[in-house]
């Protein structure tokens, strides 16, 4: 197993984290009312898959999130700033394609635990999960056009692989957010249940799992994700790239402004 680490000793501030035996749950954990992304979230979603895989006491993860949201996507003040300084914008781009890498490298199973709303860089992290058992008042999407930017940070990568390219290119342009129980008839996601059924489907999920040998499981995850790391390689520097410019253009700015005024936006082309 290597030298001995244990995630807890790490200095996460966006994730809180405890143990069940060979499981590990780790929570998506911040004071944004909607667990927003932020800076400082994004720099520990760019490290935590690859500690949650060093972990010494875990075989099993679950992914879910503290407060009514699972992830919302990108938090409108950090937005701004990145906006109003692109640079900040351009200095988290090998950090992006970290946190893609960093799911799609993990041995370990992971179960996303859909506690609520999952849009943008938050639905991509729950979609490169394993298994997404969500709650069937959650709603999932990739709105980043909504905001003027491209959905570069694994939208356009995962999004056709699940649903086939012509649904997948409608939801991506359009923005559209889907309910849980929609997602589920696309096969988007694996299950969306009542509220009070979603912690017993995690737990039956997790112990079918964890009942067969260890590395069988491991390694029959790391084949079945070899396509989707080398599509990952081929695609994460161009549409993080396609990302960062969208964030210079005059639109984008006008659809965050837009947005934060709750008012339509007054799109120009530029």
């Amino acid at each position: 197993m290597g030298a001995e680490f244990r995630i807890e000793d790490t200095n996460y501030t966006r994730f809180t984290f405890e143990r069940d035996g060979r499981i590990l749950k780790a929570f998506i954990t911040s004071d944004h009312p909607v667990n927003g992304v932020d800076a400082a979230m994004h720099d520990e979603l760019a490290t935590v898959f690859t500690d949650l895989q060093r972990d010494s006491d875990s075989d099993l993860i679950i992914l879910s999130a503290k407060g009514r949201a699972f992830c919302a996507g990108g938090d409108f003040d950090w937005f701004e700033e990145q906006i109003s300084d692109p640079a900040k914008f351009r200095g988290i781009a090998w950090d992006a394609k970290r946190i893609v890498s960093g799911l799609l490298e993990m041995e370990k199973p992971i179960i996303c635990r859909l506690n609520g709303a999952a849009a943008g860089l938050g639905a991509t992290i729950a979609l490169l999960c394993d298994v997404i058992i969500a709650d069937e008042k959650a709603v999932i999407g990739d709105p980043h056009v909504k905001v003027g930017l491209v959905a570069g940070d694994g939208g356009a990568l995962i999004w056709p692989q699940l649903i086939g390219y012509a649904k997948a290119k409608e939801l991506l342009m359009t923005g559209d957010m889907l309910s849980a129980s929609e997602a589920q008839a696309l096969g988007l996601i694996n299950y969306a249940l009542p509220t009070d059924a979603i912690d017993a489907k995690v737990d039956e999920i997790a112990g079918k799992i964890l009942a067969n040998p260890r590395w069988a499981v491991r390694w029959t995850k790391t084949v079945t994700n070899i396509p989707l790391r080398a599509l990952a390689a081929q695609l994460m520097d161009a549409s993080i790239g396609y990302e960062s410019v969208s964030n210079f253009l005059d639109d984008r700015r006008e659809a965050v402004a837009a947005m934060m005024e709750k008012r339509a936006p007054k799109l120009t082309g530029d």
